[in-house]
């Protein structure tokens, strides 16, 4: 387990197991990510919806996190939200994942766009606004926590700092948060702990990943992102929440194991001993 004398919490992200281009190399390993996740130290994981297997049943689920004394963080629900109403499937599906978090009554219901263009970018803004605030809102009333995670593939619409100003100044913050990844900000175009500062008050959750320049993610430690000028600025301001590592270096796509349990050896040994 990471250790620290502070109240980080760490976790790890299962994308780091789906680099491989169709999310299908480790289709259904849900139950080795989470030995792996607590095998690098990590305190919880946050896994994909309907890339979770057979652990999509909370049943099986919850028996195999505590096999590994490892908490459920969130669920991240990746969905296109492109038109003024959610479709009929994608409600269907957003209900389906928030019935299963009301298991889990501390992990977080973690919204991110699907990017498929920038087409039309000024409508499909405001509808997926709409629909995020809309998916949020009836996770609340199940007493479920929401938060809204932006990214930075050259096709989506929540990449520049103009997708960010509008996407989170039109969210409501009495039904959702918001989760910066530090990687994905950065490869937007913007200083991360500058704009974290500026919507700190919808922060609920944080991703870390290092980006090497160019569009390139790093290895954790290897990049251009200030972890610890983040870390220390979440320490300064009491953040308690969970920090979840989503790694995606090339090194992934060959051996995601490998990648988190560095991730895992790196915080404890050169990230949380610079933090004072």
């Amino acid at each position: 387990m990471i250790e620290n004398d502070y109240s980080f919490r760490f976790g790890a992200e299962v994308y780091t197991w789906f680099m491989d281009g169709n999310g299908k190399g480790n289709e259904g390993q849900l139950g080795h990510m989470i030995e792996v996740t607590a095998r690098a130290g990590f305190s919880s994981i946050e896994p994909i919806a309907f890339w979770m297997g057979e652990l999509e049943d909370p049943n099986r689920l919850e028996p195999k996190l505590k096999e590994q004394n490892i908490e459920l963080a969130a669920i991240a629900l990746t969905l296109d939200w492109n038109n003024p109403r959610e479709t009929e499937e994608e409600r269907e599906k957003a209900d389906q994942i928030i019935e299963l978090l009301q298991q889990f009554p501390d992990a977080l219901l973690c919204t991110v766009h699907n990017p498929v263009g920038r087409h039309n970018i000024v409508e499909r803004r405001q509808n997926l606004i709409k629909n995020v605030n809309r998916v949020s809102r009836r996770a609340a009333e199940k007493r479920v926590e929401c938060t809204f995670h932006p990214n930075s593939p050259a096709s989506s619409i929540t990449r520049t700092e103009e997708d960010y100003d509008i996407i989170l100044q039109g969210l409501d913050p009495e039904a959702t948060g918001w989760t910066p990844d530090v990687g994905h900000i950065i490869n937007g175009g913007m200083d991360p702990l500058t704009k974290m500062k500026e919507y700190e008050s919808l922060i609920n959750l944080v991703h870390y990943k290092d980006w090497a320049g160019e569009h390139e993610f790093a290895l954790m430690g290897e990049g251009k992102v200030d972890f610890v000028g983040i870390t220390q600025w979440l320490k300064d301001i009491g953040y308690d929440g969970w920090i979840i590592c989503e790694d995606e270096a090339p090194l992934a796509v060959e051996n995601p194991d490998k990648v988190t349990l560095h991730d895992g050896e790196w915080i404890t040994n050169s990230l949380l001993p610079a933090i004072e």
